[in-house]
């Protein structure tokens, strides 16, 4: 029996180390709710709330729970340890999470590829220690779904669009399927 071929989810001769802006959606495994949805979106330097990965164990009322902690300590930690990307903006809802990361500028070693592994895997992680001590809700295999969606952001008016997009998504989440 002949095994079906994942379709590429990369574009094949495009270069996700050169300077642009992406859009990126990362789902949980099998959609399952870990993360609970907040508001505002984290944009910026606003991208995470204050108290939130200081070490000092402290929560903002904008992230209520521990599995969203990881996200945003993460999200502020990869913009250190890339300092040629930035997280322009980014939402967390009940089973996935987008981003805008932008490339500010080529450097060998940091393509988008090599920034999504280490926010997945540095995520992943951390939440598994938050599973051990009984704070988080276990998960089924894998916290990610294998690889991601990427757009490439090709102009300002798609740049907007997307902000917009992300920004709009838990008030569609909502409408759809109501308060998580």
């Amino acid at each position: 029996m002949e095994i079906p071929q994942r379709k590429p989810n990369r574009l094949s001769e495009y270069d996700y180390g050169q300077e642009g802006a992406y859009f990126v959606t990362l789902c949980t495994q099998n959609r399952s709710r870990l993360f609970q949805m907040e508001l505002p979106v984290g944009n910026g330097l606003c991208a995470v709330p204050d108290g939130v990965g200081g070490g000092n164990g402290t929560t903002h009322r904008s992230c209520p729970t521990a599995g969203n902690a990881i996200i945003h300590k993460w999200v502020q930690e990869t913009e250190n340890k890339f300092p040629n990307i930035a997280i322009d903006k980014y939402v967390i809802m009940p089973d996935h999470l987008h981003l805008i990361v932008t490339i500010k500028e080529r450097h060998a070693g940091r393509s988008l590829p090599d920034v999504m592994r280490f926010f997945k895997t540095m995520t992943t992680n951390d939440y598994i220690r938050g599973v051990k001590d009984g704070t988080l809700t276990p998960f089924d295999g894998k916290l990610w779904q294998k690889s991601y969606y990427d757009h490439v952001i090709r102009n300002q008016q798609d740049y907007n669009e997307i902000w917009q997009y992300i920004e709009n998504n838990p008030t569609k989440w909502i409408m759809m399927h109501g308060r998580p």
